[in-house]
């Protein structure tokens, strides 16, 4: 992926529809772990491939799917 050296902690993370979907935590091999502290978290990690990144722009991560279908795409993990 043309995008893995630009994805860095604290980027935000939104939809193609601007909506927000989390923040990056980290990158864990193929998938962007978010952060359980923010706001659409629950409390919880979440993952999403960076298959799904289309575009960065500064500190903000473009996703392919709009927020709500990235949402329901992402997975938990237990740490």
């Amino acid at each position: 992926m043309m995008f893995v050296q630009q994805i860095k902690e604290g980027q935000k993370v939104v939809g193609a529809d601007g909506g927000h979907v989390g923040t990056v935590d980290s990158l864990s091999g193929q998938l962007l772990k978010l952060k359980k502290n923010d706001p659409e978290s629950g409390g919880a990690h979440h993952y999403l491939d960076i298959g799904l990144v289309v575009a960065i722009d500064g500190d903000t991560i473009k996703l392919i799917l709009p927020a709500s279908e990235a949402k329901e795409r992402w997975s938990q993990a237990a740490e």
